[in-house]
């Protein structure tokens, strides 16, 4: 058959115009999803963070939070001394025969007198304490009331170490009725560093209020003992073995201006660290691959050459 008359075939051959027409087209497909359809989705490129990054990120945020709580903790403690100090410029109240418990927290740093007979025989000593440079003991004694009231505890003061037993301070051991004027405290709150009292053995190292009380037989009620801040006075009552009592004033820490002061300026100093770091990884993560590609062009320039470069160095300088 030749060319024209193929042509002529398959142009008028209608089974061919059929094939063409029934040709498979994806288009015609129910399930086909063209590209305007279906459109890009977007992926992130470049490098993530990883939890170092967000570590320091934390670290200034930590810090504000710090010194936004140091604020609210100062109005508290300024709030609470204030109140303290308001009680302390009050006359003393006389101790009422018997006292409630859950009503010393009102009563805290108020000033009271009471009388009765110290019960020596009954003495707790509460150390080590120190007291200007010096190791030493807390002085505690039961004060029993002769006007009907209940025996409470009082922490006449600090003695030093070496007139720990009561032949040493003979002085120190008033007989009869005794008139002492104290701060009513709150008990005391023990802090985990602190070992756990053993009065079977007569060691005591805070003062547990109940537990003392119940080993005496008196009230869970803690006063202590004051006297007016005078240097030379409170030498001689040390070297007789004479408790020496704490000044009537508030002696509650408040540091947290120093807090405030010190989370302030480190939030922004961690900040600006920071963002250092952030520049630096940025810098050393682009030149890194600079500087490695270099090291290798070094290595391969410096590398002898091989043999069969050698022979055909040798071939070319052949003339």
């Amino acid at each position: 058959m030749t060319t024209a008359r193929f042509l002529r075939h398959t142009r008028y051959n209608p089974r061919i115009f059929h094939h063409e027409r029934s040709a498979h087209s994806p288009a015609e497909e129910t399930n086909f999803t063209s590209l305007v359809d279906n459109g890009p989705d977007i992926v992130r490129s470049g490098r993530r963070h990883g939890p170092g990054i967000i570590v320091l990120a934390l670290i200034p945020i930590t810090a504000f939070a710090l010194g936004t709580w140091q604020v609210f903790r100062l109005g508290w403690k300024t709030e609470l001394i204030t109140k303290f100090e308001d009680r302390l410029i009050k006359p003393p109240l006389p101790l009422p025969p018997r006292i409630d418990p859950d009503a010393i927290k009102d009563f805290d740093y108020r000033k009271v007198f009471v009388a009765g007979r110290l019960r020596h025989d009954q003495e707790m000593l509460i150390g080590p304490r120190i007291h200007d440079g010096s190791n030493g003991y807390l002085v505690v004694t039961p004060l029993e009331r002769e006007d009907g009231g209940s025996t409470v505890l009082i922490n006449r003061g600090w003695i030093p170490k070496n007139k720990k037993g009561q032949a040493d301070r003979p002085e120190g051991l008033p007989q009869g009725q005794v008139m002492i004027e104290g701060l009513l405290r709150e008990p005391w709150k023990k802090n985990v560093f602190t070992p756990d009292n053993q009065p079977e053995k007569g060691q005591f190292y805070f003062p547990d209020v109940k537990q003392m009380a119940d080993l005496a037989g008196c009230e869970a009620v803690w006063i202590e003992e004051t006297m007016t801040p005078d240097l030379l006075k409170a030498y001689d009552r040390e070297a007789k073995g004479i408790p020496v009592g704490r000044p009537a004033e508030v002696n509650l820490r408040n540091n947290h201006t120093q807090y405030i002061f010190t989370w302030s300026v480190n939030a922004p100093k961690i900040l600006h660290l920071f963002l250092c770091l952030q520049c630096l990884s940025s810098f050393l993560l682009r030149y890194a691959l600079s500087a490695a590609t270099a090291v290798m062009l070094w290595i391969v320039v410096r590398k002898p050459p091989s043999e069969v470069t050698r022979r055909i160095r040798q071939n070319k300088s052949w003339r």
